[in-house]
């Protein structure tokens, strides 16, 4: 079959990979359907060194379920499904936790043997654990929402429940991108009404007004924190939802986040260590957030798509057949395109 593979920085290939097959009684094979770059796949994609063996490479995925191993039950041959991007057996002690991300038993899609999402076909370790089926036809215009569910729009969403957002609290997103987008919606959703936006590329914003938020700011660093505060009476807001990753990004967070407030982040972190010392022991600031259990959320969410209450697949601003997925990641990388869509 035809797959992703990622040999370096700037140098992303679809080549011949074997079939997926089942290795163990847990797996199940999933023709994809529809799978994304993520912004995340950008940090390899700009920084890798050069290898003379590829990697496979993605990890948002929906598909429909070809073959199951002999103990995975619930799932047959047709149903359409949706992976998060951790694998997961959903029954271990950290699962029933709603902790998929730290499962026993589970891993990351495109390592040990595992194969990328970003491909024609996926052998899925753990299946009954990690599988969502999706009650929709392979041809459903939904599928660019319901491929959502597999990490940007949960990760938002966890950011957001993270922070405590409700419809006492005001907020700040930080970051136009998909999961900042997603992060203004999860506020809207939870009952924000007033949601500042911090980003700069008008169409992004533009959408994120569409999501929900009812201020934009385009400033950043310093003029950026002054803009918040001033349209927030000097206070700053209750919750500051940190999509970027970089520790300019969590700085500004400390700046416009309110005493007693609340710093949640879901940027993977581009950093070391936070700057986080006694000014912000003395306001009482607090840090959450982290990497999100995509499957924890899932069933809470999926109902609000299906009847088109949110729409959380508009993100996806360019779609690319995965011959193509090479000029996806030039376009992400480019700031061409916000979230790339790949279909077979």
């Amino acid at each position: 079959m035809r797959a992703t593979l990622i040999y370096g920085a700037g140098d992303v290939r679809v080549e011949n990979v074997p079939d997926p097959v089942i290795e163990q009684p847990t797996d199940a094979v999933v023709r994809v359907l529809r799978a994304c770059v993520c912004g995340s796949d950008l940090w390899p994609y700009g920084s890798r060194a050069a290898t003379q063996h590829g990697d496979r490479i993605g990890h948002e995925f929906l598909g429909v379920v070809e073959e199951t191993g002999s103990e995975v039950h619930g799932l047959k041959r047709g149903d359409v499904v949706v992976a998060p991007f951790v694998w997961s057996d959903n029954t271990c002690d950290f699962c029933l936790e709603g902790l998929q991300t730290s499962c026993r038993h589970g891993g990351m899609w495109a390592r040990n043997g595992v194969d990328g999402g970003q491909g024609e076909a996926v052998r899925v370790p753990q299946a009954q654990g990690t599988l969502v089926r999706l009650p929709v036809g392979e041809d459903s215009a939904l599928l660019p929402s319901l491929l959502t569910l597999s990490d940007v729009f949960p990760t938002g969403y966890h950011c957001a429940v993270t922070a405590g957002v409700n419809a006492r609290t005001t907020v700040t997103v930080i970051g136009d991108g998909a999961v900042g987008l997603s992060a203004v919606l999860s506020a809207r959703r939870l009952g924000a009404e007033r949601i500042i936006l911090m980003g700069r590329h008008k169409d992004r914003t533009d959408l994120g007004r569409e999501f929900g938020a009812t201020d934009v700011v385009a400033e950043r660093g310093e003029e950026g924190v002054e803009r918040v505060r001033e349209l927030t009476g000097g206070d700053g807001t209750h919750a500051v939802l940190e999509c970027v990753g970089l520790e300019q990004a969590m700085d500004t967070a400390f700046g416009v986040v309110r005493d007693g407030g609340v710093v949640g982040r879901v940027g993977a972190p581009q950093y070391e260590k936070v700057s986080m010392g006694s000014r912000e022991f003395m306001r009482n600031i607090t840090l959450t957030g982290g990497v999100a259990p995509a499957r924890a959320y899932i069933e809470e969410l999926l109902p609000d798509m299906l009847d088109g209450t949110i729409e959380p697949g508009r993100v996806f601003d360019h779609t690319v057949h995965l011959e193509k997925v090479p000029d996806g990641y030039r376009a992400m990388a480019a700031r061409q395109a916000l979230k790339v869509l790949i279909t077979p």
